[in-house]
């Protein structure tokens, strides 16, 4: 598996791993509120971070070229370099739980280390989305709160998880 820049073409791969309602915020939260997704929402989506030049959208990739996982990685604050937030954490349906996820953000946390010079990476979790969870605790991801959040599904719990590098 490797990593490499986000292309628009990856958009409509990725939009067809959401295959309900329930993964779709388990994904995106509350930042991409419609379903089923089309071929370019994610695009859309991410469009607008771009300009500001703290988004870094990844997409991993195995060994047939076949696109396998993504990811974005963002600076939360403006004013801060010192942190940075993984989010729309995903791998296709096929590879899930089979340590394709642990891998991929390995590799992120590599990509941070060499190209981005944060010291602290962070994430959020659903407490529903118990596979993700122990997946970042296998990358060496910690939690450090927990908070509700409201969606348009019912309220959720967030677990926030950090890891120093």
């Amino acid at each position: 598996m490797i990593l490499r820049n986000y292309k628009k073409e990856d958009s409509p791969i990725i939009a067809t791993w959401i295959r309900n309602e329930e993964e779709l915020y388990k994904w995106s939260s509350d930042r991409i509120n419609k379903f089923p997704l089309k071929e370019n929402d994610i695009e859309e989506n991410y469009e607008p971070q771009f300009l500001a030049g703290r988004f870094f959208p990844l997409t991993a990739v195995g060994e047939e070229g076949n696109v396998i996982g993504h990811f974005i990685i963002r600076y939360p604050r403006e004013d801060d370099d010192s942190s940075v937030r993984f989010g729309f954490v995903i791998v296709a349906p096929e590879f899930r739980g089979k340590g394709y996820g642990s891998k991929m953000l390995r590799l992120g946390v590599m990509y941070v280390k060499e190209n981005l010079g944060a010291k602290r990476i962070d994430l959020g979790v659903f407490e529903n989305n118990e596979g993700a969870k122990h997946c970042y605790e296998a990358v060496g991801f910690r939690e450090y709160s927990i908070r509700e959040c409201e969606l348009p599904i019912g309220n959720w719990k967030c677990i926030d998880m950090e890891m120093f590098i």
